[in-house]
């Protein structure tokens, strides 16, 4: 069986999925626009008197949004060759929590507030507006990021013994008449002086905890710049990849390809 859409459906999935035809773009702009002034009734609905003068009307924009959006979400599984793919893809959750929250309002009251997550559909705009070069830059973010994995897991773990460390020593050195009255909640003593929040609800009174802390607060100054380096160094190693094209594929809904892709890098479909 041939990858390719025809008929009714491929036009279709041109009008849905590019935005390089009049009636693609035009489609996507529209679509941008419903989800911001979705995401603005859900706010206004938040604010007390808003919703007690314009209540049911707030209500009922947020339905009809939904079922918009429902309906968007049934066209795009159904122009895909492979609905499920494109389902369980970045995109495809995104849609689904778009409009899951107004359906389990009817069963969990409040549940609505989380149509919030609409404002992540606006990540499309990157390739309505033929942002090519920020599609290029996040798929770059996403591999250092990716290849930074297994490094930051040791520097978290590294993190995590210094804070644990530090922090049965101050509640030693301290005690509880000073106000660290546990291990734990001298380990979060040692966090919040660490990352440098400082809250000021706990402090070391004695010479020798204030000397400890001191060596904690510079020591997190030094750590600070650790995850940053990490990451660096492989943004510099993945930044010589390729221009990315914005042409989504037929078969999941996939965007952002190598501009000289024939196939899918995720399910093999001919673009």
């Amino acid at each position: 069986m041939s990858d390719s859409l025809t008929g009714p459906r491929a036009r279709l999935h041109q009008v849905i999925f590019e935005s390089d035809t009049p009636a693609g773009r035009a489609f996507d702009l529209t679509l941008l626009l419903a989800i911001i002034a979705s995401v603005i009734v859900v706010m206004l609905e938040s604010v007390a008197a808003v919703r007690a003068r314009a209540g049911p009307t707030l209500r009922a924009l947020e339905w009809g949004f939904t079922i918009l959006f429902t309906i968007e979400y049934a066209l795009r599984l159904y122009t895909v060759r492979r609905p499920l793919r494109y389902a369980v893809s970045l995109f495809g959750l995104i849609d689904l929590l778009a409009i899951l929250p107004t359906y389990l309002s009817v069963i969990i009251p409040g549940a609505q507030s989380f149509l919030v997550v609409r404002l992540l559909r606006l990540l499309r705009i990157f390739r309505v507006l033929k942002l090519a070069e920020y599609l290029h830059a996040s798929q770059t973010l996403a591999q250092a990021l990716r290849a930074s994995g297994r490094k930051i897991q040791v520097f978290l773990l590294s993190v995590v013994t210094i804070v644990v460390v530090v922090g049965a020593l101050m509640y030693v050195i301290e005690g509880e008449q000073h106000g660290f009255t546990s291990i734990p909640l001298s380990i979060y003593w040692a966090v919040v002086t660490l990352t440098t929040v400082g809250y000021g609800d706990l402090a070391p009174v004695t010479v020798l905890g204030r000397f400890l802390a001191v060596l904690l607060m510079l020591t997190g100054y030094g750590i600070i710049a650790v995850p940053t380096g990490i990451v660096t160094a492989e943004l510099t190693r993945v930044a010589r990849a390729g221009p990315v094209s914005g042409q989504a594929c037929p078969g999941c809904g996939l965007g952002a390809h190598d501009h000289d892709a024939v196939y899918c890098r995720i399910c093999g479909t001919k673009l």
